[in-house]
């Protein structure tokens, strides 16, 4: 790691070390040690050579981009990694974000909820890949957040997540930000992105935000196929029989004897409609008697699967289908029965009871095929999305 000729990106003159260990070096009077990085990080974090994570390669056929004015920088990026998986951001220092968003399961969650400081999450943690690209801006599976930026500092105020509430005498944010201020390595860090020390809610939000958006899978053997053809309608050479025909099912409309999933699940980022309604799945984990109309968002479709074909954890906000078959299953035949929330899409034909697709077991093994093929490989592998405190 090259920290001994380290230049902070700020607009001040680099004086000559006061000290007499050439390992500091003084920035406008302030002393920094060049040392805490290494110590704290190894060779994960290396300032002097940043990992990409502001120009990677997207398909040409991949238009969307909701970054808005956060603009990812690999120096930020860089800083939102570290507070993604820190666990200093936890009362108790027991979770971080990766704690619920795991890097094994296209940070998603296998478990049906998620471990927090006072409790459990209230849903399934959702998968957090290729959410630079999706066409609902908003975040959580109610969409209660606005924006990225709004959603990362939530969790972390959240009783039962994180913890830094201020309810029933629990810190608030401002405890957390002082917490973190007394951290060596954060000192350094913001130096060196922001050019002092500060740390506020708002430099959390956007460099957590740009280090998510950084996440992106489009490596998938759906993306082989879509390179070598002119539109998604034509069968991909590299598929098989039974993916091509899952792909031409998940294409073509209800109305038409398919299964229509292209409505809602545009492709090729296969990301949730944004005008989507309830998706007709209205449970509440724990709770068999409740009910929860406000579920209205979706992950991308992509990685539901890991590379070695295994789901990357339980599917829907209540975890309650296990498989892909499951979910298939579901949309095969929706009861619409008291459900005032449902998507339109999701009602069916005369009398709006219903969704009835009557797709048989090997066309639902087909779309299943089919899903399969949209599970990259390097997102679970690049070690610019791992765990920087692991050494």
């Amino acid at each position: 790691m090259k920290l001994k000729n380290l230049v902070f990106a700020i607009p001040l003159v680099v004086l000559a070390s006061c000290s007499e260990d050439e390992d500091y070096v003084d920035v406008s009077g302030d002393v920094v040690n060049s040392l805490v990085l290494e110590q704290m990080f190894g060779n994960n974090i290396d300032l002097d050579n940043l990992a990409n994570y502001a120009n990677q390669n997207i398909p040409d056929y991949i238009t969307r981009d909701n970054t808005g004015d956060n603009t990812i920088t690999d120096a930020k990026a860089t800083l939102g990694r570290v507070l993604f998986y820190d666990k200093n951001l936890s009362v108790d220092n027991t979770i971080a974000c990766a704690s619920c968003h795991q890097q094994a399961f296209a940070f998603g969650d296998k478990d049906n909820v998620s471990e927090g400081v006072n409790g459990v999450t209230g849903r399934h943690s959702m998968r957090l890949i290729n959410s630079r690209f999706a066409r609902e801006t908003r975040f959580f599976w109610d969409e209660r957040a606005n924006s990225l930026e709004e959603q990362t500092t939530q969790p972390i105020q959240d009783h039962a997540e994180m913890g830094f509430s201020g309810q029933d005498g629990a810190p608030d944010l401002s405890n957390l930000l002082n917490k973190l201020s007394e951290l060596d390595y954060y000192q350094e860090l913001f130096q060196f992105v922001y050019g002092d020390s500060s740390i506020t809610e708002d430099r959390l939000q956007e460099t957590m935000a740009q280090f998510i958006r950084s996440i992106q899978s489009f490596d998938a053997k759906y993306d082989t196929g879509r390179a070598m053809v002119q539109n998604d309608n034509l069968p991909f050479p590299n598929f098989t029989e039974q993916e091509n025909e899952g792909k031409e099912l998940f294409f073509r409309p209800a109305i038409q004897n398919g299964a229509g999933c292209i409505s809602c699940h545009t492709a090729p980022e296969f990301d949730i409609d944004p005008e989507s309604l309830n998706n007709g799945v209205t449970g509440v984990f724990g709770n068999a008697i409740a009910s929860d109309f406000l579920v209205t968002r979706a992950p991308t479709l992509r990685d539901i699967f890991n590379y070695e074909g295994e789901i990357n954890g339980p599917l829907m906000h209540d975890a309650s289908m296990a498989t892909v078959t499951d979910a298939l299953e579901h949309y095969n035949n929706i009861d619409a029965t008291g459900n005032t929330n449902l998507d339109n899409r999701l009602r069916g034909g005369v009398g709006a009871n219903g969704q009835n697709l009557n797709l048989n077991e090997e066309q639902i093994l087909a779309l299943e095929a089919f899903i399969k093929t949209l599970s990259g490989t390097n997102v679970y592998i690049d070690p610019k999305w791992s765990d920087p405190f692991a050494i």
